[in-house]
């Protein structure tokens, strides 16, 4: 039996206020959110009473987040220098109102009712090995564990787990050191395809094959690779249908979150709806349930 899919949007997709994240949600029939952002903040940068109320809000629309989609270790590592240049939606550890910003981040996740955490693998640099990211990753599924909030580390090109078949190969790694599955039942991959294929790296069937049994989370968007652009989804050249079928057929959990990363700023709201129908549409060609 195929699993089925859970149809979330990234709040700040939409707009920056909560007012417009709410009557997007009321307009579309769109029951969950991640949160990111609000009014241009992040919420890894505020204070648990603000997000709390932000939570409140949320809950009283009906609205639930499955994930925090938090910018934790998006941000340069220590002793490195990254390989890039200005990174959207970056976080100085800094500008957190503790001093552990990963311990805040669960803290966060747990006020907003979040069952997952997204987490990332430091901004790129040379010379980076798997097991660079020990220590971080090992403090993550630590709090996991406390909290029952699960760490989902997703591939982003600017940072050092960019594409899926790198994604694919640390947790190959992972799994062959690991000495038992416990670990992986609070650390997972969220796979970002459309990241891939803007690397001009799509995943292969291999890469797939490793990772989809640990999926229960994915986001989606598209991308017009001619342009290098993300544009509604539908509206470019990766392939969802294939692309879902495949990932779908190797998942293991029986619901998967389908979260809507849109990435079209000039016209968030409008660009939003049309990859929510579009996704729908897919699910239907390719006889997958989405709630």
């Amino acid at each position: 039996m195929k699993p089925r899919l859970a149809l979330a949007v990234i709040g700040d997709e939409i707009g920056p206020s909560l007012s417009e994240m709410l009557t997007f949600c009321a307009e579309n029939d769109v029951r969950r959110l991640d949160m990111r952002t609000v009014d241009g903040r992040n919420l890894l940068g505020m204070e648990l009473d603000e997000v709390d109320a932000i939570g409140k809000q949320l809950k009283a629309a009906g609205i639930a987040v499955p994930t925090f989609v938090s910018p934790v270790l998006k941000w340069v590592a220590p002793g490195k220098a990254p390989a890039g240049s200005k990174v959207d939606f970056a976080f100085d550890p800094a500008t957190c109102p503790r001093d552990d910003a990963l311990a805040h981040a669960f803290d966060v996740a747990v006020v907003l009712g979040a069952t997952r955490i997204r987490v990332f693998s430091f901004l790129r640099y040379p010379g980076f090995a798997p097991h660079d990211l020990d220590a971080e990753m090992g403090r993550l599924i630590d709090l996991a564990g406390r909290s029952e909030v699960t760490v989902e580390v997703e591939n982003e090109p600017v940072c050092n787990l960019g594409s899926v078949p790198e994604l694919a190969a640390y947790f190959a790694k992972q799994m062959e050191e690991a000495l038992g599955e416990e670990p992986f039942r609070l650390f997972r991959p969220l796979v970002d395809i459309s990241n891939s294929w803007s690397m001009g790296q799509p995943p292969s069937d291999a890469d797939i094959a490793t990772l989809g049994p640990l999926v229960d989370l994915i986001h989606i968007k598209d991308r017009d690779l001619e342009a290098r652009r993300t544009v509604p989804v539908g509206d470019g050249q990766v392939p969802w249908a294939q692309e879902l079928t495949r990932l779908l057929s190797h998942v293991e959990a029986p619901e998967v979150i389908a979260s809507l990363e849109t990435h079209c700023p000039q016209d968030g709201r409008n660009a939003t709806a049309k990859s929510v129908a579009a996704l729908r549409r897919i699910a239907g060609e390719i006889d997958v349930e989405i709630v």
